[in-house]
């Protein structure tokens, strides 16, 4: 067995590039992309990509060069999916909702040769370079003298609109431009090891300062093969572009449309009226977004729905959905599944894999197990719940608490220009992601917080996620977020933070603290009910849509209640202050 070896023949790297050329072959013809009245084929798609990346490389882009986008889900961040890697270059997708000073951090520490930017971000993109310039400017003058600023600048790209073109100008070139100059008997630069980085993602900073985190070619493929299957994806899928492509490459599903022959319906704005009209006109058959979307298509009003007759698939994560959300959403025809990610594991690590044994439980039953997050998907080695002092295993009895931990070969390479960072991320063997969660008996994992949102109360852990469920319950609240508020005899306690629905005339302010903490004393043990629930108009959240509990906590310090329960008076312009982010 020995003298048997690689060859060209027998071993090929592995990377989410051959699902396009594949499906330029197989699926020529089919419609790949659905932009308002713009039509592609896969055909057609292949074709602009490999025209792409040979204009890129006449830009004088080197192997493993960063290039930046800023844009909403459109047929060019699309493209560049496929095409910026077939350059040999490392694609960077920038969330569109930071800030100016944000998106020059980016820039600046992922060094992009080249940015380019919807005409909608011009505006955000000329104050995000002007920063750069100021720091490339600063840095020459106090480290490096004899370091030209304009080094520091990426080449500026604007891409029009393909539907309708606004004629937005930020620099000399134009996407359609590049496209029209390339080559469309390109040759994409072959991918030698599958080692080799294909896209570099930042954090949404929910919890710290941002960080790069950079994926493989080999991770890409496999995490995309394993939630194609997952999900039970099948051929010729409509997809609509509800999540936004620059999160985790919208969890893979830009390359894995492809790998299934779909149909990607782009989506520059997620309304409700976009998103119930391109559902109805396109027979849309899957989408993935936050549970934050969820209130979107609830909340719609009448004249902003479309009637459609066929169930849509609904791959969902970030914050485990509350059952009653679930259970709205399963009455307008979306059927969800529930899974886990994190930004470092390529997206979804967990999916909640249905079994049919549960088709003839109760609705409320089927949500609460349709909000766990399941069981790995194929490309993770292994997934458990440790106690992290003694690293050892915790029961599968749904109740013991421990931190959650992966490896796989669908974990990150690590962290940009961060070897502490990654170092510490990675600890005996596995991946550590900060979040806490029970196995239950079935072998099933249930996420119950983060790792520093956990809730200690007399002795007592206190899950946030678990208390935020029973809250939305309530026929009243919109959205709730629960964090650690200091007490005087038992160290901590839960505060509330909720957003409201209006009533039958418009208003919120019918709702009051006690009611809500009546509700909760009829549903949960009394060491878990709120000591103080707080309004604001909407919770403050991070780009991605996840809210940002440290914002809360910080709020929550100022509400330290006494044996009678005061609260400091100034609490209400704090409130008023954080109401306004």
């Amino acid at each position: 067995m020995d003298q048997l070896g690689k060859c060209e023949a027998n071993y090929v790297a592995l990377t989410p590039l051959t699902f396009l050329k594949r499906a330029s072959s197989v699926y020529a013809n089919r419609t790949s992309i659905i932009y308002e009245n713009t039509r592609f084929t896969w055909r057609q798609t292949y074709e602009r990509c490999c025209r792409l990346a040979s204009s890129l490389l006449s830009l004088n882009i080197l192997k493993n060069d960063v290039i930046s986008v800023l844009a909403p889900n459109i047929p060019a961040m699309y493209e560049m999916h496929f095409a910026v890697p077939m350059a040999g270059a490392v694609l960077n997708t920038i969330n569109t909702r930071l800030d100016a000073k944000n998106v020059a951090t980016i820039l600046r520490h992922s060094e992009a040769k080249v940015f380019f930017v919807d005409y909608e971000y011009v505006p955000l993109a000329r104050e995000a370079l002007r920063l750069l310039m100021v720091d490339s400017q600063q840095n020459q003058t106090s480290q490096s003298p004899s370091a030209a600023p304009e080094s520091f600048i990426p080449l500026v790209i604007v891409i029009d609109d393909v539907d309708s073109p606004k004629g937005v100008r930020l620099g000399e070139l134009e996407y359609e431009q590049l496209i029209h100059m390339g080559n469309p008997r390109f040759v994409p630069t072959e991918i030698q090891d599958e080692w080799d980085p294909i896209s570099l993602n930042y954090t949404s900073g929910t919890t710290s300062e941002p960080k790069g985190v950079v994926y493989s070619h080999r991770g890409a493929y496999l995490s995309t093969l394993s939630l194609i299957l997952g999900w039970e994806m099948g051929s010729e899928p409509v997809y609509l572009w509800s999540l936004p492509m620059f999160h985790c490459n919208g969890w893979t599903f830009t390359w894995g449309v492809a790998a299934r022959g779909g149909t990607n319906v782009c989506l520059r704005n997620t309304t409700a009226y976009d998103m119930y009209r391109n559902i109805a006109s396109h027979k849309v058959t899957h989408m993935c977004c936050a549970p934050i979307v969820f209130n979107i298509l609830i909340e719609a009003k009448p004249h902003e729905r479309r009637e459609f007759t066929s169930t849509v698939q609904v791959l969902t994560g970030g914050a485990p959905p509350p059952a009653s959300l679930l259970e709205k959403m399963e009455l307008l025809r979306f059927h969800v599944t529930h899974g886990y990610g994190l930004t470092e594991a390529t997206g979804p690590a967990l999916v909640c894999e249905w079994q049919a044994k549960w088709n003839n439980l109760p609705r409320e039953s089927q949500a609460k197990l349709k909000a766990r997050q399941g069981i790995s998907v194929l490309t993770l080695a292994d997934v458990d719940v440790k106690n992290m002092k003694t690293m050892t295993s915790v029961p599968h009895d749904g109740k013991t608490m421990g931190e959650i931990v992966l490896r796989g070969s669908s974990i990150m390479k690590g962290y940009l220009k961060d070897p502490e960072t990654t170092s510490k991320a990675f600890k005996n063997g596995w991946f550590i992601t900060g979040d806490v969660g029970v196995i239950h008996p079935d072998g099933y994992l249930e996420i119950k917080d983060r790792s520093k949102d956990i809730i200690i109360s007399g002795g007592e852990n206190i899950s946030s996620v678990e208390l935020e469920s029973v809250l939305y319950r309530h026929p009243r609240v919109l959205e709730a977020a629960v964090v650690a508020m200091p007490h005087p005899r038992w160290g901590e306690s839960p505060c509330a933070f909720l957003a409201v629905r209006e009533n039958e005339v418009g208003r919120k302010d019918d709702v009051k603290e006690a009611d809500i903490i009546a509700f909760c004393r009829k549903n949960l043990p009394h060491f878990m009910v709120p000591k103080k629930v707080e309004f604001l108009p909407e919770l403050p959240k991070t780009s991605t849509g996840k809210t940002q509990k440290f914002q809360l906590r910080a709020l929550a310090k100022a509400f330290q209640i006494t044996d009678t329960k005061e609260v400091p008076q100034h609490h209400e312009d704090q409130v008023l202050a954080l109401s306004r982010l």
